[in-house]
């Protein structure tokens, strides 16, 4: 399964299987930045045979290759911003050899459905990803609530002020429109609930995917 999850907003893949893909579950989760989707990601690897997650955050550019704005800021809630070729040869490699880099939990289960999950702010807006999903969620934070989280974190190169008003959330927004176009079905979390609420809806909904995998 490939997750999808963005920064305000976080999604988690569609309920699209292909055929020639029957033998395995991609997730996508998706949010806005500081929707919680990491930890959703890395919850669910913890429960659930043969997962494996790959991170959007993982990708991006150095700071020298990032583009700056007549404001000074640098762009980095943008495609351009990450080495997704990159990426999606990760994916490809997982695809190819599914469940390789699961960790102990795939050596338990080795004969159950290997599961991908791919959490990040930027993967429904990603053409290429499109054919991949079986499930996908998005993750929902009101803006106030974003900011706050976003005011809480550490990052490298700091935030300067404004960013967030500046770039961080226009870009959101702009994402977000372009989603509109998506026609595949995306089912969206509420990033305000606890931890425990959003890890069960989408467990639960994980193991009935499974379940269609396995023919139960």
């Amino acid at each position: 399964m490939a997750f999808q999850v963005d920064m305000v907003e976080k999604a988690v893949g569609s309920p699209r299987v292909l055929p020639w893909r029957r033998a395995k579950v991609s997730q996508g989760r998706r949010s806005v930045t500081n929707g919680g989707k990491t930890t959703l990601a890395k919850n669910l690897q913890k429960r659930l045979p043969n997962c494996s997650v790959i991170s959007q955050d993982d990708f991006f550019k150095p700071e020298s290759e990032i583009d700056i704005d007549e404001n000074g800021f640098l762009q980095y809630d943008v495609l351009e911003a990450l080495n997704m070729e990159k990426m999606m040869s990760a994916v490809s490699c997982w695809m190819e050899n599914p469940g390789s880099s699961a960790g102990p939990a795939a050596l338990e289960s080795a004969q159950g459905v290997p599961i991908l999950i791919i959490e990040g702010f930027l993967l429904f807006n990603y053409k290429p990803l499109d054919t991949i999903w079986n499930r996908s969620y998005f993750l929902t934070v009101p803006y106030e609530e974003c900011k706050r989280r976003r005011s809480t974190r550490v990052y490298e190169p700091p935030d300067p002020p404004g960013y967030f008003d500046g770039h961080v959330w226009p870009m959101y927004l702009k994402h977000r429109q372009e989603m509109n176009s998506i026609t595949w079905d995306i089912v969206y979390l509420d990033g305000t609930r606890s931890e425990e609420d959003l890890f069960s809806q989408v467990y639960e909904d994980v193991k009935q995917e499974l379940e269609k995998q396995n023919g139960l």
